[in-house]
């Protein structure tokens, strides 16, 4: 299993849920982030970094639905011209371990055991 992290722009996330749902697949979290201050604002005549609100969304899925799902986010989260400032990022981290404090087990290497 893999997780997929995306950051993404606020306005953006009814369309990656949409995209989503159509690659079947469904968020674990939302929450919100401070991007870079790569950008300066002016006040007063001064300089200040920046720093943009944005969406993390987090979600695990398995090995051999990662590329399309990836696509997906980054399809539907592109703010327009690629590396533009505050454009969708998406990060794809190994998951070898989780645990679902509903079904009380625990998934490790591909083997599931139980915690009881």
């Amino acid at each position: 299993m893999k997780l997929i992290m995306a950051i993404i722009q606020p306005e953006k996330l009814a369309v990656v849920q949409a995209a989503m749902e159509a690659q079947e697949a469904s968020l674990l979290a939302v929450s919100q982030t401070l991007g870079d201050p790569t950008c300066m604002g002016l006040y007063r005549g001064r300089e200040f970094p920046l720093r943009r609100l944005q969406l993390r969304l987090d979600m695990a899925v398995d090995d051999r639905c990662v590329d399309a799902i990836v696509a997906a986010i980054l399809h539907a989260g592109s703010t327009g011209d690629a590396g533009q400032v505050g454009d969708c990022k998406v990060f794809v981290l190994p998951l070898d371990t989780y645990v679902a404090s509903g079904a009380v087990q625990e998934r490790q290497h591909g083997a599931v055991v139980s915690l009881q």
